[in-house]
């Protein structure tokens, strides 16, 4: 059996990163450009790597899979200022996640030990600030999930869901790690026609950067390596303007 192709990220720039978004209604960033962008060195990126060892299982898959662990956390940014708000659910409406759109689902708490490491809210306020640039709004509701897909029954499936928006302003989807799995392709489309790309997330802290209403989006389900299995972290952002959804 031949391999699979994989195509490399179409990384912009850092200069191009607005213009990128605005055109294309998705952007692609390399880690490099990423913790320039949040003013940090890279160490300060790959100290946030371990918290993700400590996920706890979504006990919500409608598929009865075992395969994703998260913890999920809420913050405003307004004035470029960042804080948290009391944990809440995570909701979203059916006409955007037909899987389990509906649903009140309580994960645990990004553990605080991961909020106050320095890189955890220059990202977000980095992040709100580009958004900023490309939509005015008074403030920022963001939604933090860290996510592992791991293998331990064969398949991962990083969205279930299939294509989907989120119902918000933007995403970011920023990689964490890749450890001894094949599959887990990005694939970004036109929300309003028939274009796409596709393209496989790699380099760890590399960022994919959407625009919510403009483009849909998916990653393929993995699969491990070897017998020892493997799994792909992720850290997913959220920033929508009108409040938090289920509000």
């Amino acid at each position: 059996m031949s391999p699979v192709t994989t195509f490399a990220p179409p990384a912009v720039p850092l200069p191009a990163l607005d213009r990128a978004l605005r055109e294309r209604g998705c952007a692609v960033l390399a880690a490099a450009d990423l913790a320039t962008l949040a003013g940090l060195p890279m160490t300060a990126l790959q100290a946030l790597a371990p918290s993700w060892d400590d996920l706890c299982p979504d006990t919500y898959l409608k598929d009865g899979g075992r395969y994703r662990k998260r913890r999920h956390a809420c913050f405003i940014v307004e004035d470029e200022q960042l804080r948290p708000v009391p944990h809440r659910m995570h909701w979203q409406p059916v006409e955007y996640n037909a899987l389990h759109g509906g649903m009140e689902r309580w994960f645990e708490p990004v553990a605080p030990t991961t909020i106050a490491q320095p890189a955890w809210p220059a990202l977000i306020r980095a992040l709100a600030k580009v958004c900023s640039g490309q939509r005015q709004a008074a403030c920022w509701h963001v939604e933090a999930h860290q996510f592992r897909i791991d293998t331990s029954d064969g398949v991962g499936r990083p969205t279930p869901e299939g294509a989907h928006r989120d119902g918000v302003d933007f995403v970011a989807v920023l990689l964490v790690a890749r450890q001894a799995i094949k599959g887990g392709e990005t694939r970004v489309f036109d929300a309003h026609g028939p274009d796409g790309q596709r393209f496989t997330l790699s380099e760890p802290w590399s960022l994919l950067l959407l625009d919510d209403a403009r483009v849909i989006h998916e990653s393929t389900p993995i699969q491990p390596l070897d017998a020892a299995g493997g799994h792909r972290d992720t850290l997913v952002l959220t920033f929508r303007s009108a409040g938090f959804l289920g509000d």
